[in-house]
């Protein structure tokens, strides 16, 4: 449970129970004397004690059985320790008033009077030491029921909040995975890739048709799998590595020896998930900004760890013309990972190779 913010309900709940107390016992008739002010701040340190451990209870046990199966126990439960708690108080503040009166505790009892009720003649107390039943029913019922009332407020107001941030939450994805979509296509889907991948398939058609048959086939993979990577935030590893090793096809058949691809990946980890088009995004951006020459190959490294994280990795070897770029690649995988709550992918660069360390999701947790 959120903080409990009831500063207000508890200053001005202490200020009416203590002006009510004042009233009842008549101490606004009575002459100003210190003894009187100091059983007025005694009365005021007793209700504001009992307020305090009624409203500790109350969250403490709600806490401890929040199911509704439990409400029962959890009232009991409330009941049975409020009373001994408070009856405590009130025995100690009827003391330290006794002793302010008469000087010492020589002749202290429990005299204030309890409730009763009386059967033939008889009159049986429903009080024992100090515990009165019915003031402990009364004060139960009071907390309880005013409480109850608090909690739903409060929880109200907490779940509204978690709505509109899940709302915010899911706007946010869904923004990131529109955007990754957008990139992608337009990556993919430009004149100057189509143009780059129907001539490498006219080529292929009339010198190797076994090849060119094979290389349409991951085409169609490649762009069946960008339509349909809006349905879905999470992917498993295995499906997007089915999509990446196409992908790399593509690209190994136009740039041959220049383009290497390595994949050492635990089976274990392979129906963990991970964002859609992750790994496109990884690879289309070191196959953007890095030289890929059959005797300068771009090498790219993609293996799990024992942490259960994919790491995927290039041998920096950056173009001299600087590529344009809108930046957003990276940015978007580290959206999706934080509207995910999931922990933050790191980047970073050392020995000429550039790394990049996503976790994966395990998809029974």
């Amino acid at each position: 449970m959120n903080r409990l913010n009831d500063t207000w309900l508890r200053i001005i709940g202490i200020s009416t129970l203590l002006a009510i107390s004042i009233s009842v016992n008549d101490y606004y008739q009575r002459p100003y004397s210190p003894r009187m002010l100091f059983k007025i701040m005694v009365t005021l340190g007793t209700i504001t004690a009992i307020w305090h451990v009624m409203r500790y209870l109350l969250i403490y046990f709600r806490k401890r059985y929040p199911r509704k199966s439990q409400f029962i126990k959890r009232l009991s439960l409330t009941f049975l320790a409020s009373s001994f708690i408070n009856t405590v108080i009130i025995w100690l503040s009827w003391a330290l008033q006794h002793l302010i009166t008469y000087g010492s505790l020589t002749d202290f009892r429990i005299y204030h009077d309890m409730a009763s009720i009386t059967v033939n003649n008889h009159k049986l107390s429903l009080g024992l030491y100090g515990f009165d039943i019915v003031l402990a029913v009364v004060n139960f019922l009071f907390f309880q029921v005013m409480y109850e009332i608090v909690f739903f407020i409060h929880d109200s107001i907490i779940r509204e909040k978690q709505l509109r941030l899940a709302e915010q939450e899911r706007e946010m994805l869904r923004a990131a995975n529109l955007q990754s979509q957008l990139d992608a296509l337009k990556q993919q889907v430009n004149p100057h890739f189509l143009f780059n991948s129907l001539n490498a398939l006219d080529s292929l058609i009339e010198d190797d048709p076994p090849r060119a048959r094979v290389f349409l086939e991951e085409l169609s993979t490649v762009y069946r799998y960008l339509l349909r990577s809006n349905e879905h935030h999470l992917i498993d590893l295995e499906k997007e590595l089915g999509f990446i090793q196409s992908y790399y096809h593509l690209l190994k058949t136009r740039l041959g020896d220049g383009l290497q691809l390595n994949l050492v990946i635990d089976d274990r980890y392979r129906t963990y998930k991970l964002p859609t088009l992750t790994l496109q995004l990884l690879v289309e951006n070191a196959f953007k900004h890095n030289i890929v020459l059959p005797d300068q190959p771009l090498v790219i490294d993609i293996r799990t760890d024992q942490a259960g994280n994919l790491l995927i990795q290039n041998n920096i070897q950056r173009k001299n013309v600087r590529v344009a770029s809108n930046g957003v690649g990276l940015s978007n995988i580290l959206t999706k990972y934080r509207v995910l709550s999931q922990p933050t992918p790191t980047i970073r660069e050392a020995n000429g190779q550039f790394e990049v360390t996503l976790p994966l999701i395990d998809a029974s947790n």
